[in-house]
């Protein structure tokens, strides 16, 4: 038997596997045989350390289980629950809840712990013992059609909010944090935490079933970008162009309409799979207020979204005065969209707030490339003067772009 060596490293591993390769391809017998033995037992070892078999995913799980049983999608329904639930778990759009688990795992023999998987099970009885789901707005989801349900007054408010919980990406979704009033910046102090949770669930879901063009990866979003998307609001459809534009960058922009007690304008988040997501509540529905939110929330998501719990709701009338925490980050979101809409020089020179005529307000509009909107909106903003130039703010003119693509 040659001289055969311990593997410590993949120098080490590539040549073992040449050896056995050479052992394996011409007669071996008495000593030689002994060594393609030991050879392959240390390269077994050293397999098992460094290069592990992953489980399978739950789906991968399932699908080969319904293959080697040769299951259809209807023999799951008694395990999932419905034909839809069972396509919605196969295509990952729904995630298993436990009694789902239990299910296939009693029945189909599939190992709980490939079930589980990271995090793909939404443990509604352990991850929710504080949640009051009677506080949910139940009733305006379900008008909204928000929740999905045929049989409403069969389900509790948990069993409604479940489906929901599952599309945004389980109970990890959004922070546990918005179910009770925190200290976030920018949030309005008389909101209520469980409306304000539904309406980011809803828009972590409809996210999640975006299928954007590209992955979002750091740098993608900077001032140059920020510039770029003001100069779209020029255009008749500027709007859904800047959505488009964010969803090349790999950023899922979500309209959801407020829900009452929000009290929020716009919010910056991340999926479960890490996308970063706008969300807008357009509820002042006026094109100077759309723009500088957007703007806002991107720079929320270029700046300060690095790690999966960050998050960030917006009041957009609040101001310093209104919190005693640190305001850094707001201002500096405020300030980079600001200068993006309208550089600071530029805004310096024209002196528009001793005398914003209509005719001022479009000529610096023109001379900036920007919608008169923008530059109306901060003339009233830097005034307080919200009676001036109301002909240009863009009233009723943003919600009609969502609500045609909805």
């Amino acid at each position: 038997m040659s001289n055969v060596r311990p593997i410590r490293n993949d120098a080490d591993y590539d040549a073992a596997l040449a050896r056995v390769d050479y052992l394996m391809s011409n007669p071996v017998s008495g000593d030689l045989r002994d060594e393609l033995d030991v050879q392959t037992t240390l390269i077994e070892v050293y397999e098992d350390e460094h290069y592990p078999i992953d489980l399978p995913s739950p789906i991968e799980a399932i699908q080969f289980r319904m293959e080697q049983a040769n299951l259809s999608q209807a023999d799951l329904v008694p395990y999932i629950g419905s034909r839809a639930k069972v396509s919605e778990v196969l295509s990952g759009k729904r995630t298993l809840t436990l009694k789902m688990i239990r299910a296939l795992n009693a029945h189909l023999g599939i190992p709980a712990e490939v079930l589980i998987g990271d995090t793909n099970v939404v443990d509604l009885q352990e991850s929710t013992k504080e949640v009051r789901w009677d506080r949910f707005p139940i009733k305006e989801l379900l008008k909204r059609g928000w929740l999905e349900t045929t049989t409403r007054a069969a389900k509790s408010a948990e069993e409604l909010m479940a489906g929901l919980l599952q599309q945004a990406g389980g109970m990890r979704a959004v922070p546990q944090a918005l179910y009770r009033k925190n200290d976030s910046t920018r949030q309005n102090a008389s909101m209520d935490p469980y409306a304000l949770q539904a309406w980011c669930l809803y828009v972590l879901a409809k996210a999640r079933e975006r299928k954007l063009p590209a992955t979002y990866h750091e740098g993608a979003i900077d001032q140059d970008f920020l510039r770029f998307l003001a100069t779209l609001s020029r255009l008749p459809d500027g709007p859904k162009r800047a959505v488009e534009a964010l969803a090349q960058k790999g950023v899922a922009v979500v309209y959801a309409r407020h829900l009452p007690k929000t009290y929020l304008d716009g919010a910056a988040m991340r999926t479960k799979e890490q996308v970063p997501v706008i969300g807008l509540s357009l509820r002042f529905d006026r094109l100077d207020n759309f723009w500088f939110c957007l703007l806002h929330e991107a720079v929320h998501v270029w700046r300060h979204l690095k790690d999966e719990h960050d998050f960030f709701i917006d009041d957009l009338k609040l101001d310093p005065t209104d919190h005693s925490e640190d305001w850094s980050v707001e201002e500096e979101a405020d300030l980079l969209a600001q200068e993006a809409l309208i550089p600071t020089n530029k805004w310096s020179d024209a002196d528009l707030l001793s005398k914003a005529t209509p005719f001022r307000v479009m000529a610096f509009a023109q001379s900036v490339n920007v919608h008169p909107a923008i530059v109306a909106g901060r003339v009233r903003r830097e005034t307080g003067n919200y009676r001036l130039l109301s002909q240009f703010v863009g009233s009723n003119e943003v919600r009609q772009h969502f609500e045609e693509a909805s």
